[in-house]
């Protein structure tokens, strides 16, 4: 079906021969009136008109034309545009380098700042190492060793193993025509192993393949599910990689050329298609008709001729391309460590808040518990919390947010869900007298606690709430809090820091009233015993 720049091409030619068709009897009109005076002057007109013409389609077909060129052009520029110049590469692994140190001066506990900074170093060494690391990765038996025998060009493993043999990492050196630097070939243990020692030996294998320069992902077959999972993981995270079809001699021709052209349309995405290779690493021994046994030779050169254009090609960029991937991961850890790091101190900052709160209301109860969630949200923990995520902002606006995440509460029924919880929790729990003063300071301990929460995860997205909204959060963290373990703890924490402290207040003003009641009653009895010395001299007298 023709694009719709080459109907437009055709629709305007179109018009320019119609146009030219109506002025013809014109133009034969005129061209008469001029020949019949002067039959040169008419000839010449003729041929200007004629050149005209063709001057206009040739135009409209130039711009036609540059406009394909410029759109293939535009394409191809799209297509490749994230593809840099190696010493562009470099510079941005040089800079996330530096963007990783600067992160990891934030992190406080020393043991891991020490770590991090070693492993960037060691990564940063990587610029100047004269070897490209290639990593062989696959499936369980899919001809793995065999490769690296055929690539090395001697027998370094065992082949045709029981699964499993392939136990660690296994390096050996290999020189190719016209690469400068030695490639070190990394056998790996094979994926989908079974049982607890295949996935460990699986997830070392994965490690292996994430710290390649180059990956030589290895099949015997079309990809299984399984398999095309790590490939497209590794492809995605920016991983250069070769698939290799190999045990081709057990496949007729028509069979190979099915299955690989399967590999090629499953993994067009993100492997090119000169990047799909069919060899034989270890052909399969046959008998002449003499009855020798004849073992063919390895069918391993497209891998060899593609490995080594890639690396007198990209060789370098694929070092820049590996640093800044390990160097990003580094900085996803480093990430991970700051906001536990971050969220650690934040819970500090909501548990000061949640009891001051809770003990002040439950001292001095709020006359409509509708007022509880607004209460219950203070702005400077709002400021605190913030500040932890390095979000300077004033008390003005904690205030907002504050008043806006307390309105939350109420409009979703979180207050009353919360205080109906705790009234429950409480009478089951604490003397009859103190749970009328406990439930609103509990109640807003938990509701603090749940807009701490929430102020966490704003913070921890840049002050976003995220698609689903304010209200989208603070839902999600009072389910979060609505589980039975962390219920059970806080009402633990809360019958110590606000129940017991009323019961025993409570009990201590009972005790002082109850000693003024005596002392009052005391004091009475000795008032009835004090006499005058007019009522001393009547008891006296005889009567």
């Amino acid at each position: 079906m023709p694009s719709p720049r080459a109907l437009l091409l055709i629709l305007s030619i179109s018009v320019v021969l119609v146009l030219v068709i109506g002025f013809l009897t014109v133009i034969a009109q005129l061209y008469s009136q001029i020949a019949a005076t002067a039959p040169i002057l008419a000839n010449l007109f003729l041929l200007l008109l004629m050149g005209l013409l063709a001057l206009i389609i040739g135009l409209i077909i130039y711009y036609f034309q540059g406009g394909f060129n410029r759109q293939e052009k535009k394409k191809k520029q799209k297509k490749y545009s994230h593809v840099k110049a190696p010493e562009e590469k470099s510079e941005a692994a040089q800079a996330n380098l530096d963007a990783l140190r600067e992160q990891v001066n934030q992190i406080q506990d020393e043991v891991a700042q020490q770590a991090l900074l070693e492993r960037s170093r060691a990564l940063e060494a990587n610029f100047n190492r004269q070897a490209f690391q290639v990593v062989v990765f696959g499936t369980v038996s899919a001809g793995k060793t065999s490769i690296v025998n055929a690539l090395i060009g001697r027998v370094v493993g065992e082949v045709s193993a029981p699964m499993g043999t392939t136990k660690g990492e296994q390096t050996y050196t290999l020189t190719l025509p016209e690469v400068e630097r030695e490639i070190c070939v990394t056998d790996t243990p094979g994926i989908l192993e079974a049982g607890v020692l295949g996935t460990d030996r699986e997830q070392l294998a994965r490690e292996l393949a994430t710290k390649a320069d180059l990956l030589l992902f290895v099949v015997d077959n079309d990809l299984r599910q399984s398999e095309y999972e790590p490939l497209s993981v590794l492809a995605e995270i920016g991983k250069r990689s070769l698939l290799v079809f190999n045990k081709t001699d057990l496949y007729t021709d028509q069979d190979q050329q099915q299955i690989l052209d399967k590999l090629r349309s499953r993994t067009e995405d993100y492997i090119a298609t000169h990047d799909v290779l069919a060899v034989a690493a270890n052909p399969t021994a046959f008998h002449s008709e003499d009855g020798e046994l004849i073992q063919p030779e390895p069918h391993i050169m497209p891998v060899i001729k593609r490995l080594a254009a890639i690396l007198r090609a990209e060789g370098s960029d694929l070092i820049a391309d590996n640093i800044l991937l390990q160097s990003q991961r580094l900085e996803e850890e480093a990430h991970r460590l700051i906001d536990n790091q971050r969220r650690r101190q934040a819970e500090k900052v909501i548990q000061r808040y949640q009891w001051t709160g809770a003990g002040v209301i439950a001292i001095t109860p709020l006359p409509v518990v509708d007022m509880l969630g607004t209460a219950a949200v203070n702005a400077q923990m709002v400021v605190e919390i913030g500040k932890i995520y390095g979000c300077e902002i004033n008390m003005e606006h904690g205030r907002e947010l504050a008043l806006s995440v307390g309105r939350t509460l109420f409009s979703l029924g979180i207050v009353k869900g919360v205080v109906q919880m705790v009234s429950t929790a409480l009478q089951m729990a604490a003397a009859t007298y103190v749970v009328g003063k406990a439930i609103q300071g509990v109640s807003a301990a938990f509701l603090t606690r749940i807009a701490g929460q929430s102020f966490i995860e704003y913070f921890r997205q840049d002050q976003d709430w995220g698609d689903g909204g304010m209200t989208e959060v603070v839902r999600r963290q009072f389910q979060l809090t609505r589980r039975d373990e962390f219920v059970k703890s806080f009402l633990g924490e809360a019958m110590d820091k606000i129940v017991n402290p009323l019961t025993n207040r409570e009990q201590e003003t009972n005790h002082q009233e109850q000693e003024k009641a005596t002392d009052s009653n005391a004091s009475n009895e000795d008032d009835d015993w004090q006499q005058s010395p007019q009522q001393k001299q009547n008891l006296e007298e005889p009567w």
